[in-house]
């Protein structure tokens, strides 16, 4: 009969992603002709516990460059926009999430702009998507079956005998290195 022990480690005990896609609005300087690009870039973000829920606080700079003036002058419009979301993740055991538990947040698929349209008059409307993966690393047991009978060892036998012995003790010069020198 095998004898069981539990080994309390850290592992993943809850798990889960969210798409997300959201609207923006920003006012232009001037009068927008076309939008010529749009860009995301330094995206930062951070998990966090919200009672029974986890919440992903993070940032990232927008850039869209547009043509004014009838497209024959542009300029870049820089914004950077924050964004606080939450998480229902379901856990694998019952884990308290007030106890020790730590947080790790991935970005699945990095911001991007989908696309970005002049409104009226100086406005652009912008649709950025994102998708975020969160784990829940707690404190988790596990109950191992082991075994009390230790497996005998075997013995390793060197397949050398006496007379092959006797051959390398008459084959060596105990005055090889003496000799070398002298030579030298």
């Amino acid at each position: 009969m095998a004898a069981y022990k539990e080994i309390v480690t850290k592992a993943v005990v809850g798990k889960g992603k969210k798409h997300f896609q959201n609207t923006y609005t920003v006012e232009a300087e001037h009068e927008p002709t076309t939008i010529l690009g749009c860009w995301v870039i330094n995206h930062e973000f951070k998990g966090y516990k919200a009672n029974d829920r986890i919440g992903v606080k993070g940032s990232y700079d927008i850039n869209i460059w547009y043509s004014y003036d009838n497209d024959t002058k542009t300029t870049v419009i820089n914004q950077s926009i924050n964004y606080d979301d939450l998480f229902n993740v379901k856990t694998r055991e019952d884990v308290d999430l007030s106890g020790d538990t730590d947080i790790i947040v991935r970005s699945l698929k990095q911001p991007t702009c989908l696309e970005a349209n002049i409104k009226d008059g100086k406005t652009i409307s912008f649709n950025i998507e994102k998708e975020l993966g969160v784990e829940i690393v707690g404190e988790t047991k596990m109950k191992i079956a082991i075994e009390e009978d230790e497996e005998p060892w075997e013995e390793i036998v060197d397949e050398v005998d006496d007379e092959t012995l006797n051959e390398i003790d008459e084959k060596v010069d105990e005055n090889y290195i003496k000799s070398t020198d002298q030579e030298g």
